[in-house]
């Protein structure tokens, strides 16, 4: 084995050699990767951390650290001294192995690809640097659900997003005890945003994390399909899942969803699925962590940004160019998790505007949905934590967001446009009438039956030419005459019009129909009465064989049999006539079909001969240009009518000698002539049936598709209702949001104001009242009626008459004023002016404080008489 290299530090533990096989490794599975992140001041916990990891844990840490790029890194030196594990300090294209500990170098971002680290030079200002969700990002992608973050002490929430792609690859996260943290920024930040799933103070993470691998060991046994026995436990959890949050996720891939069940189990220290439903039946807090680990989902502003440039300078402007007339650009964004992929839609919207400056007035409106409540609250916040910053440019943050904090929220111009909902894309009622829809790396979750429900779906909610926007791993299947591809790479598609009629399957299809419940309803068919059924046995056996074909040949429509007359040709399949008809008519067909197409009117080929020997059949061709009605007009219409071949009989000698002969032949003839005088009119009587019946048949045809068109109306008007509802529930639950946290926010502020007892009144920019709080009626002589009066009509009882024209100085100046004014009554009132600043920095008017002084004004006054009487008596003594 090979031989561990001894530390260069004196008085350094000696690290020991590499140990045997562990459990992991004995089954051949990878070894887990540790990633832990704290900033410059998370040395402590870094000891702490490390001192209680054995040697043989068959795990390797990689430590990123918030480094001062001027200083060279010591890091390893220190912490060597506290495990017998290797530190080294990482350099580029250097291979992970387990049992060692590697730090990142300082001024230096690191990812890591098939198990080799891999260092950059930082592309981010210093302070906007965010190496540990660079590297837990990189490490999720690499090691899948073998990966395993820890957030030690630290400042800021750098870290927090690279645990969410952690979470997502069913990878372990855990965060140190803010309370035991020399600095809780970070451990707080992963912990509020429910990303980590094991808290602990730093010397107690290892043991946790060992814990969960021996479990995971265990857990990685079970194989698909399940037993009998698991596959109903894994029931029972969907049914308790169902119970709380009334979301079914039995259209989810078991596989996935068992993984995370799994996952669950191993930081519980449960080893069977039977344990873990007795489990969630005593903890309903455990249903509520289940339910958000289901839906955990990576997300962040631009994901996969080579994708939004096609969007946005490609795929936008052309949609903008297909509508100069301007308008409502109406966009879905399915799955949106908290937000920020339908924000970055709004800011690609804006920006493409601005470069293509369209002559009409466009405005986007994104609905952007989700199953989870708790991520719709957050989307519709607009709040997100500063390392946004590592997906967005300054320039976009500088334009679109507005700094609060350490956070950033996102403006009013992009907020206005979306409106949040929370919707189950495979129970509810879709949005429709859509320009963009975007869905992305949410199929990829769902069952193969329901991925191939969703593409036709997709199709019914777009308008024609609209634009459906998927993720890398997701494509259209085998609709792709619905859908065709923009830029393939980058899974940018636009609805095409399809001339085949696929069925939508509406969400409520999705799931399979339970035993004894009612059918969809269909159509019911007019019951047929003696009279159509005797046209339809007519026109099934005693009409002629016919074709309806365009003008090319292409057969669209077969009456009867033409075995007799056409054959499939060998080869790719081919339905023109000309190259299906038998041996014998295609020379004649071919030019009896251009001379009808030439004169419009019904050509005739008579004689013609099909087969051969014993078989030869003798028939007659009609062919007719269509020109009524409407619909067909400019189709071609062949009939086949065949022909009865008289038979040659032989005559004897002894009839010609015999000496009636002749008159019997006369007689015959007579006869014969006679029944073909009436064969004759029977055939025309037939004829005229036949024509009686055709069309009927057509009438019966043309009532039938009325009403089948009645009927799809109906049905595509019940689906409209119910998108249309769809949308009323989502603005509804928009706007009702919206008045609740405006309530709120009054409640909060008049309680504020009420409780500082500093009379305040707001004016607008023509200094006319906009609202004044409690106890200014006592200044001036105020009613609830007053509001949108000019302040300067309203009397008052303050000796301060140049108020008005210092209120308009400070509007035209923005520099704030503030004077010390007595009153009539004798009380004294530090008075303030100052500008109305809105959340996006624009200047709505001026704020005036009243507050109270008389207090001070009378110590003042004593003092400065009892220091007069001091200076006096002093005086008196000298």
């Amino acid at each position: 084995m090979k031989k561990r290299l001894q530390p260069s530090t004196k008085g350094d533990r000696q690290a020991g050699p590499c140990p045997e096989k562990t459990p992991l490794q004995q089954e051949n599975l990878p070894f887990p990767i540790v990633g832990i992140g704290a900033s410059a001041g998370g040395l402590e916990a870094l000891e702490q951390f490390l001192r209680h990891v054995p040697q043989a844990c068959g795990m390797a840490f990689v430590i990123v650290q918030h480094l001062d790029p001027t200083h060279k890194g010591v890091l390893p030196e220190l912490l060597q001294r506290t495990t017998e594990m290797k530190v080294s300090q990482a350099r580029d294209r250097m291979r992970v192995n387990p049992d060692c500990v590697y730090v990142i170098p300082p001024n230096k971002d690191m990812s890591i690809l098939h198990g080799v680290l891999h260092l950059f030079e930082p592309t981010a200002p210093r302070g906007l640097r965010l190496p540990i969700d660079f590297f837990f990002r990189s490490l999720a992608e690499d090691h899948q659900d073998h990966s395993i973050g820890v957030i030690l002490s630290g400042m800021g929430s750098d870290g927090t997003m690279g645990l969410r792609a952690i979470k997502e690859k069913a990878g372990v996260t855990l965060a140190q005890e803010p309370a035991s943290a020399r600095f809780d920024s970070m451990p707080r930040s992963a912990i509020d945003a429910g990303l980590a799933d094991l808290v602990a103070p730093a010397e107690e993470l290892p043991g946790k994390i060992l814990d969960y691998l021996r479990h995971a060991l265990i857990l990685t046994k079970t194989e698909f399909p399940l037993e009998e026995k698991e596959q109903s436990a894994l029931e029972k959890v969907l049914i308790l899942l169902r119970a709380s949050s009334g979301h079914d996720f039995s259209l989810y891939k078991k596989t996935t969803i068992y993984r995370r069940i799994e996952r669950r189990m191993g930081i519980h220290q449960i080893n069977g699925i039977a344990a873990y439903v007795r489990y969630l039946q005593q903890n309903a807090q455990e249903v509520d962590l289940l339910f958000k680990e289901l839906l955990i989902g990576v997300t962040s502003f631009f994901r996969d940004p080579a994708a939004w440039e096609h969007l946005q300078g490609e795929v936008l402007p052309t949609l903008l160019a297909s509508r100069s007339g301007g308008g409502t650009i109406r966009a879905w964004a399915a799955g949106c998790s908290t937000g920020e992929e339908a924000y970055s839609l709004a800011i690609a919207f804006k920006e493409a505007l601005a470069q293509v400056q369209p002559t009409g007035n466009f405005k986007l409106q994104i609905f952007a949905t989700d199953l989870d409540p708790d991520a719709i609250d957050k989307a519709r916040q607009g709040v997100y934590p500063a390392n946004i910053a590592a997906d967005l440019s300054s320039e976009r943050l500088q334009r679109f967001f507005i700094q609060e904090g350490s956070d950033y929220r996102v403006g009013k111009e992009i907020r206005e446009m979306v409106t949040f909902a929370t919707h189950d894309l495979i129970m509810d009622a879709p949005f429709t009438k859509l320009d963009i829809l975007i869905c992305r790396n949410l199929l990829i979750y769902l069952t193969p039956e329901v991925q191939k429900k969703l593409p036709p779906l997709f199709h019914y909610s777009l308008n024609p030419g609209g634009v459906l926007f998927l993720g890398s791993a997701e494509t259209v299947g085998v609709f792709t005459e619905l859908f065709t591809p923009l830029i393939l790479k980058w899974k940018l598609f636009r609805r095409r019009e399809s001339v085949l009629a696929v069925p939508v399957p509406f969400p409520p299809s999705f799931f399979p129909t339970l035993p004894g419940a009612p059918k969809e309803l269909t159509m019911l068919k007019p019951a047929a009465n003696l009279q159509s059924l005797a046209d339809q046995v007519l026109l099934q056996h005693f009409s002629p064989p016919a074709v309806l074909a365009n003008d090319k040949g292409d057969i669209l429509y077969i009456s009867g049999r033409t075995g007799k007359y056409l054959e499939p040709a060998a080869g790719k399949a081919n339905w023109n006539i000309f190259a299906m008809a038998r041996e014998g008519l295609r020379f004649d067909l071919g030019s009896g079909f251009q001379k009808a197409l030439r004169q419009k009117e019904a050509i005739t080929l008579k004689g013609l001969k099909v087969g051969e020997g014993d078989g030869t059949q003798t028939l007659d061709i009609k062919i007719q240009a269509i020109e009524e009605p409407e619909a067909l007009r400019g189709m071609v219409m062949i009939v086949f009518s065949d022909v009865a071949t008289p038979q040659k009989k032989k005559v004897s000698s002894r009839s010609k000698s015999a000496p009636n002969g002749s008159a019997r032949v006369l007689e015959l003839e007579q006869e014969l002539r006679q029944v073909h005088e009436e064969l004759q009119t029977t055939r025309e009587e037939m004829q005229s049936s036949q024509e009686e019946l055709k069309s009927s048949n057509e009438e019966l045809q043309s009532a039938n598709e009325e009403l089948q068109s009645t009927n799809e109306e109906l049905t595509t008007s019940r689906e409209e209702m119910q998108s249309l509802n769809e949308e009323l529930q989502t603005v509804n639950a928009e706007q009702q949001s919206k008045m609740d946290e405006l309530t709120r926010m009054n409640n909060d502020m008049r309680n504020l104001l009420n409780s500082t007892e500093i009379v305040t009144v707001f004016l607008d920019n023509n200094l006319h009242i906009r609202r004044f709080t409690t106890g200014a009626d006592k200044l001036f002589k105020l009613l609830p009626g007053d509001v949108g009066r000019p302040l300067s009509d309203i009397a008052n009882d303050l000796f301060y008459p140049e108020m008005t024209e210092k209120a308009r100085e400070v509007l035209r100046t923005l520099v704030f004023s503030e004077k010390q004014i007595a009153a009539s009554d004798g009380r004294w009132f530090s008075v303030r002016i100052m500008p109305y600043r809105t959340m996006d920095d624009v200047i709505a008017g001026v704020v005036i404080t009243f507050m109270e002084i008389t207090a001070t004004k009378t110590l003042e006054a004593e003092l400065r008489e009892e220091n007069e009487r001091l200076k006096s008596q002093l005086k008196a003594g000298g």
